[in-house]
């Protein structure tokens, strides 16, 4: 049968279905046939074949044709994966089901009436026999079961274990799926022969599979973040028997994936590669999966022992989600080494650059990597440890800076800023990721920010500091976390370049301004922020740190102000005059932006009041996360954090949450006023009436002294009084213009003992909460969608856990 005649029959079976009002018999097997054996259509072809607007009629006006369509579907699967598709034939069938059920799954899920019908038995789909329909199971069940089954299917999904053609088939319920494990790497040694065939058919029942668990689109964003996806947990259950080696194989065809290869150049113009579709199915499969609140159930702590196996079983039953648990029990180093070197290969692609333009191949599910990366942390501790234990973590600080850096003035990417932001107070909370930001940055990766010569520390901050003066200006509730980061890494950075002390003062300067402090009724946090990032340094790396020192020399007039800082109403109201006439929120003025790298070019804005998405191939399409929850959440950064205090011999241990403050800050005003948590004043402040005027926050002189008489400036003020007049000497004895002498002078000063005494290390801690949870299922569904474009699975369909706009 010719192809187009394949697709001719097929349309006319759509037609029929369509305008048929009476209900088609389940016994017609004829009708039935014409949708899945004897057509040969490619999944293109049947989202082509079959409009949305018949899906949805068929839908309204012969509910029953299209409950037996996906029933008559069901079964068919559920008997390729009972014979084990050993014909060519077989093999279609499954495939036009599988693609067919793709098409058709969302648009039952946009209809509430039709949500529960997966999760119902049908009549008379009982057992043969005459078995009573109680031991039928759901229809998603069997379906999901049938999913399962045919990805370790022989010669179908995976490479078959017979010795010669003439061997018996391998029997699918008895077959061991363990030893099908799709790649080498966690749990598996062995790396079977690639097959793009088996590769092809793994991605569409993948895809499948994810078209499944994508019902969670379809229903707005929960208050509570309890509400597991039935489709999830049920295949991540101990009703899947193929659970472990499934979760094997999606987590080693990923981190096992290598886009450049040997290095060809324009290789990937030459020949299809047929494992970048699997790779990103299974990607998006897997952190689909992974997709449960750490904050409402904790995942099982690893002891450390050693077994002989992948998954350490020395712990305790952990979550219900199997895929989960499983995660959470990888312990064996070289396993950590395997993931941790696969997540960093794939992240720093996009940054490849080459002699030969467009040369070397780019993946394009970074995002997707980024979720995988944050869950893999999240779940298991032990991983977090061991990216931490190196300078490899470097590996993975690099490529995500690439990607704030390059996103910020995009408004179609904020969740991308927002969930790399993230993964990095996540790691600054840990104080091993300080360390290694000491090593010294020389791979020079091509981004518009000036060029420097120092270490992962000055990048960082380089890179926040432009993303806090030239960003979009959704991206001001990031502020406090990025300045967090810098605060939580602070104590452990031995010499900032002249170029990254610039910055940090630039945005002091910038943030200590009158019109900005006033402005808004949390902005003062910042202030506070910086001027911890101050006080460690000094306090703790003061030796190394001389550009530093004298950056704040240079710019002591800051603190003066700071110091100063008036309180009366006249000078408030000039402030906010001040603010109206200039609503620019940060200036680039003294920034010394300098000379951006080689090869780089800056990011190109959003238009105004749009969120364009980053995919060429649909245009037409705004996608927005209306519903989640905006982060931080409005409680502020102590929401999102928990304060640790570190130790004498360097570990953490949590302080009361009340107040923020510990019991020695309560004892002591000095100290106190050396470590109030930054915007506590202003919390407190926040509940009183006087406050606020008509709905509409004003700044109040009482407010202003509140939070001013608790900025930790004595510190700074003390390294002023008895450094300055040194510095003014040596420049009036000696004729000093040359800034390297001063800075040679400073090298070999010391404070010892004319400080105040240091203050113990704050640092802040990420926190998991319901809020950030839903954030990112709704950032992830985000994702999917707009990742899934050929064919466009969800495309014209309700959904209703993020707000689409099409213009």
């Amino acid at each position: 049968m010719g192809t187009a005649d394949s697709k001719l029959n097929f349309r006319k079976a759509v037609i029929q279905l369509t305008t048929k009002t009476q209900p088609v018999e389940a016994t017609d097997d004829a009708f039935w046939d014409q949708f899945w054996a004897d057509s040969a259509t490619s999944v293109q072809d049947v989202f082509a074949l079959v409009p949305a607007a018949e899906i949805r009629a068929v839908r309204e006006e012969s509910p029953s044709n299209l409950a037996t369509l996906c029933y008559k579907a069901v079964e068919k699967l559920v008997q390729g994966s009972e014979s084990g598709c050993h014909s060519e034939k077989e093999k279609q069938i499954v495939l036009n089901c599988c693609r067919l059920l793709t098409r058709v799954l969302p648009y039952i899920f946009e209809d509430p009436d039709w949500r529960g019908f997966f999760w119902s038995t049908v009549p008379g789909a009982g057992q043969e026999g005459g078995e009573e329909d109680e031991n039928a199971r759901p229809l998603a069940e069997s379906l999901l079961l049938a999913i399962a089954d045919l990805l370790f299917c022989p010669d179908f999904t995976v490479q078959s274990h017979r010795k010669s053609a003439v061997d018996s088939a391998e029997d699918i319920h008895s077959l061991d799926s363990c030893e099908y494990i799709w790649e080498a790497g966690v749990g598996f040694a062995h790396s079977p022969q690639p097959n793009y065939t088996h590769d092809l058919n793994r991605t569409e029942l993948l895809k499948l599979l994810l078209t499944c668990f994508s019902e969670a689109m379809y229903l707005p964003p929960a208050p509570d973040s309890n509400s597991a996806n039935p489709w999830v947990q049920f295949f991540c259950s101990t009703e899947n028997r193929h659970a472990l080696p499934l979760f094997t194989s999606l987590l080693n065809i990923v981190c096992a994936y290598d886009p450049v290869g040997y290095g060809i150049p324009y290789n990937h113009w030459l020949f299809s590669d047929y494992r970048e579709p699997l790779v990103e199915e299974a990607a998006q499969v897997l952190i689909v999966t992974l997709d449960y609140d750490s904050a409402t159930s904790a995942s099982p702590t690893i002891d450390g022992t050693t077994t002989g196996t992948a998954m350490d079983d020395s712990d305790p039953p952990g979550p219900e989600n199997l895929f989960v648990n499983y995660l959470s029990r990888i312990h064996r180093e070289e396993d950590f080494q395997f993931i941790l070197k696969g997540v960093a290969r794939l992240l720093s692609n996009p940054l490849l650059q080459t002699y030969l333009p467009n040369s070397a191949k780019k993946i394009q599910f970074h995002q997707e990597l980024l979720v995988l990366f944050w869950k893999l942390c999240d779940f298991n501790k032990k991983f977090l440890f061991f990216v931490l234990k190196s300078s490899d973590v470097l590996d993975i600080l690099v490529p995500i800076l690439f990607f704030l850096n390059d996103a910020r003035a995009d408004q179609s990417r904020v969740g991308l800023m927002h969930i790399g932001v993230f993964i990095l107070l996540l790691l600054s909370g840990e104080r091993n990721f300080g360390v290694r930001l000491n090593k010294p940055y020389s791979v020079r990766v091509p981004m518009d920010i000036p060029v420097f010569t120092g270490t992962h520390a000055d990048l960082l901050i380089v890179v926040f500091h432009k993303i806090i003066t030239s960003g979009h200006q959704r991206l001001q509730p990031l502020f406090d976390c990025l300045l967090t980061i810098i605060v939580n890494v602070s104590p452990y950075l031995k010499s900032l370049s002249m170029v990254a002390a610039n910055k940090l003062l630039h945005l002091l300067e910038a943030f200590s301004t009158t019109w900005f402090l006033f402005s808004a009724v949390q902005n003062h946090h910042l202030v506070f922020f910086l001027l911890e990032v101050f006080n460690n340094i000094i306090q703790y790396q003061f030796d190394g740190n001389s550009n530093l020192v004298y950056a704040i020399i240079r710019k002591r007039s800051v603190f003066h102000q700071l110091a100063n800082l008036p309180t009366d109403v006249p000078s408030i109201h000039k402030a906010l005059q001040r603010r109206r006439r200039n609503p620019e929120t940060l200036s680039r003025t003294n920034s010394q932006e300098g000379v951006s790298m080689e090869g780089s070019c800056p990011a190109a804005p959003a238009e105004p009041g749009t969120l364009k998405t980053s995919l060429v191939a649909t245009p037409a399409i705004f996608i927005h996360l209306h519903h989640c929850p905006p982060l931080p959440p409005p409680q502020g950064i102590d929401k999102l954090t928990e304060k640790s205090q570190v130790s004498e011999d360097g570990t953490m241990k949590s302080l009361e949450p009340e107040s923020g403050r510990s019991p020695a800050e309560s004892s002591s005003p000095a100290r106190t006023s050396e470590r109030e948590e930054p915007g506590q004043a202003c919390r407190e402040q926040q509940q009183s009436p006087t406050a606020s005027t008509g709905g509409q926050w004003n700044p109040t002189p009482d407010w202003v002294l509140s939070w001013k008489s608790k900025l930790p400036l004595q510190t700074i003020m003390r390294l002023l009084q008895v450094l300055v007049p040194q510095v003014e000497k040596i420049c009036i004895d000696k004729g000093l213009t040359d800034e390297s002498e001063i800075l040679k002078f400073l090298q070999h000063g010391t404070l010892v003992g004319l400080l105040p005494v240091p203050h113990p290390i704050l640092i802040r801690k990420y926190q998991a909460n319901s809020g950030t949870a839903m954030w990112f299922r709704t950032y992830m569904w985000g994702v999917i969608y707009l990742r899934n474009v050929d064919p466009p699975v969800w495309y014209d369909t309700d959904v209703k856990l993020f707000e689409i706009q099409r213009v």
